[in-house]
């Protein structure tokens, strides 16, 4: 299962992660959110080990999405060696999605 970022344990989830990181920045009412939501829960078990996958609510997570300029979501973005190494806008495929995690 993902997990679910806030701002209380972005760091230590996130930034200190020894693993590739993605983190789909999403918001409840976004309907291209919600499209993405089953796609990144089947990445998180199939990337189990692998790589960390979880989601931030960027209205709850507000400084957050700011301090990497989501401007746009679905935003997923991949974290390595704690920062920023890749990021897609937008609804994607899952091998899209997948490649981007593989390649960090």
């Amino acid at each position: 299962m993902e997990k679910k970022f806030t701002t209380a344990n972005f760091d230590a989830e996130v930034l200190q992660s020894d693993k590739a990181v993605l983190v789909d920045f999403y918001a409840d009412w976004c309907g291209p959110c919600k499209m993405m939501a089953p796609l990144v829960e089947k990445l998180a078990a199939e990337l189990d080990g692998v790589a960390v996958v979880g989601k931030l609510n960027v209205d709850e997570n507000e400084d957050i999405a700011m301090k990497y300029g989501v401007m746009t979501i679905p935003t997923l973005m991949v974290f390595k060696g704690g920062q920023p190494v890749n990021k897609l806008i937008g609804v994607q495929s899952k091998d899209v999605v997948e490649k981007m995690i593989r390649e960090a």
